[in-house]
């Protein structure tokens, strides 16, 4: 089932003076069940593709279709926990933003807490808790709201590596438990290796599609697992070269 499809997008911002085609002619698709990457040059247009696919803008030139318009979540570059709300009390706010928050969805929400390792730690502050908590319980406040389709803005960008990794597994595991669709947008091409299925590849500003790329990792288990695949650094190697317009 395709949970989400663009069709030749295109998106010009204009000022006063100018106008800036940020996307060009885009077009691909994400799968149910898929965890799909978009990488690309600095500065090619990741983040407004992302705002075109949540309506938070509408595109200039045609289509994006998705399987439910309602049903998709936003996880950003940073955590935005509200220090001055506890954590379940951040989880819920998605609900009661929605007006969703009722017996039912409360419920969820306590449910994902458990699971997850952080009912625990419910009525703690954002402090007192550490990075990867502070970023799981993002997660688990997006997957409160029961999308069908994440997507991720760079979400491990500002942790340590270290603690990226850790998260990144933590991250990835919880989204393939509760069987979620993902489409992540990351600078990091190890990153979009060890956990996409497919790799979007952008050109330079106005982006479009230079190529789509396919892992072939879906069978190994989590993201640390698949950066020790004999594939690993080839792959690395030939999305370098895209990037950089040696394959072009």
């Amino acid at each position: 089932m395709t949970i989400l499809e663009l069709q030749d997008v295109s998106k010009v911002f204009y000022s006063k003076t100018q106008q800036t085609t940020a996307v060009s002619h885009l077009s691909f698709d994400v799968q149910e069940g898929e965890f799909v990457a978009i990488i690309g040059p600095s500065g090619c247009g990741k983040t407004t593709i992302l705002s075109l696919i949540c309506r938070l803008i509408e595109p200039t030139g045609g289509r994006i279709v998705t399987a439910n318009d309602n049903a998709v979540g936003y996880m950003l570059q940073r955590d935005q926990l509200f220090e001055w709300r506890t954590i379940e009390k951040n989880v819920y706010l998605g609900l009661e933003i929605m007006h969703k928050y009722n017996s039912e969805t409360k419920a969820y929400a306590d449910e994902l807490l458990k699971k997850y390792g952080l009912w625990e730690f419910r009525r703690h502050y954002p402090q007192e808790i550490s990075g990867g908590m502070r970023q799981r319980a993002a997660l688990i406040r997006t997957l409160a709201t029961n999308p069908d389709l994440l997507l991720l803005d760079e979400p491990f960008s500002a942790l340590d590596f270290q603690t990226r990794l850790e998260v990144c597994d933590d991250v990835y595991s919880i989204i393939k438990s509760e069987h979620k669709t993902a489409l992540l947008v990351t600078h990091d091409i190890s990153e979009a290796i060890s956990l996409a299925d497919r790799i979007v590849v952008l050109t330079n500003r106005p982006s479009t599609v230079l190529t789509i790329h396919e892992t072939g990792l879906a069978d190994i288990e989590t993201p640390l697992l698949r950066r020790q695949d004999p594939s690993f650094s080839k792959q690395f190697e030939l999305l370098h070269k895209y990037l950089h317009g040696e394959n072009t």
